[in-house]
């Protein structure tokens, strides 16, 4: 039959809801029954959420509604797995990072752990095209999006500048 959309997202959702369920278990106290099943529990949550609103040939579009974060607030959709296996939000602000941010979009996967910690990737892949929509500036659209306004030039650097 055709191919749907939807099993075009396995790889990144399943590497995003990995990645999640390795944070848990390296803060350990979660058995591996749990673990599994609050991993098919966020791999099914991701796919709903981002069910229409995935564009493989427009791959930054709908980055942000994809983002998963947490940031003193926590991510509804892992909030919804967690509470599969029983574990409250206030159980998995001790156990995650307080400041994570998980970008899922086509063909790439990368998270940043802290407001300014640097951007790691997950999992990326060539566009099936080979060629990509845009050079590098449309990959980190939804990433800049967070960064702007929150970081301002560093004073040492105006000093550098006015040597007159």
């Amino acid at each position: 039959g055709a191919r749907r959309p939807r099993a075009a997202m396995r790889t990144e959702i399943s590497t995003a809801a990995a990645f999640v369920t390795r944070l848990l278990r390296a803060a350990g106290g979660i058995g591996e029954e749990q673990l599994r099943c609050f991993r098919e529990c966020l791999q099914e949550a991701l796919r709903e959420h981002y069910k229409h609103h995935w564009f493989p040939l427009v791959p930054s579009k709908g980055s942000g509604y994809r983002c998963i974060r947490i940031n003193h607030k926590m991510d509804p959709l892992i909030g919804k797995a967690a509470g599969m296996i029983g574990l409250s939000h206030e159980k998995l602000f001790q156990l995650l990072p307080s400041e994570l941010t998980l970008w899922v979009d086509p063909f790439e996967v990368s998270y940043r752990i802290g407001e300014d910690g640097s951007i790691c990737v997950l999992y990326e892949s060539p566009h099936p095209g080979g060629k990509p929509t845009k050079p590098l500036e449309s990959r980190t659209s939804c990433k800049e999006e967070w960064r702007t306004g929150r970081s301002s030039p560093s004073k040492n650097y105006n000093m550098m500048t006015v040597s007159s």
